[in-house]
């Protein structure tokens, strides 16, 4: 260390697998910026508004916008500070070189999802979703023994690559630079969902105005390239 310089503490945030690439990518361009470190740990959705809830120590958090809101409601993070980040649809990906199946219309994805030997989705939101939908169509019971939950943190992506599953579901962001597929497209404009993630600052950081001026920075339009670039639309 150069005699004289000041070692700042890193401002650290947790969040789910979804905003990972968007987050390093933006952690270390802060840092060249402001010369303040970021560590931000990316896991299952889930996992990490327990950890929040259970009173693990940070900085910032970053999920869904209801996940926050449950962990405001429980005093774990200050619901002033919460700015939406980006916005994120539902891809589709196949293994690398299989045959792309017609996902243009809901009745298209409809058939392709009942013609098919595995479907994979995650524990996040869009799992979720894709669960309303198949109750929504009347299919659920039929796919049951067909379809494979990702474990918090696995990306649905790997289980297609593995051949484990024939379709598979996610956040685009976290299909789109996976080895071992290939990407569909999204769902249908009438079977899509969009999930909004936003980030907050934790209720016990001694590090507020720091947390802030992070979170100033992931809000911006020099923030933008990142977002799109990683499968996300600025929020």
């Amino acid at each position: 260390m150069v005699s004289g310089q000041t070692v700042r503490t890193p401002i650290t945030g947790i969040s789910s697998m979804a905003t990972r690439l968007v987050l390093a990518e933006l952690a270390a361009a802060y840092e060249r910026l402001a010369g303040q470190p970021v560590a931000i740990e990316s896991v299952g959705g889930v996992d990490a508004a327990r950890r929040i809830q259970e009173g693990e120590s940070f900085d910032i958090v970053v999920l869904a916008v209801d996940a926050l809101d449950r962990l405001a409601a429980a005093g774990r993070v200050d619901p002033a500070s919460r700015v939406a980040l980006a916005r994120s649809g539902i891809a589709i990906a196949v293994a690398a070189g299989q045959r792309r199946p017609d996902v243009s219309t809901e009745a298209a994805l409809r058939d392709a999802i009942l013609s098919v030997r595995g479907i994979g989705y995650s524990t996040g939101p869009s799992g979720a979703h894709l669960k309303r939908l198949f109750e929504r169509w009347g299919i659920a019971e039929t796919i049951a023994p067909r379809i494979v939950q990702a474990p918090p943190g696995v990306p649905v992506g790997v289980l297609v690559a593995r051949g484990e599953v024939a379709l598979g579901f996610q956040q685009l962001s976290e299909l789109i630079h996976l080895p071992g597929i290939d990407v569909v497209g999204a769902l249908p404009p009438e079977a899509q969902s969009i999930t909004v993630f936003a980030a907050a600052i934790c209720a016990a950081t001694p590090q507020r105005e720091a947390a802030r001026a992070l979170l100033a920075f992931l809000t911006s339009r020099e923030a933008d390239g990142a977002k799109l670039q990683n499968g996300m639309e600025p929020a």
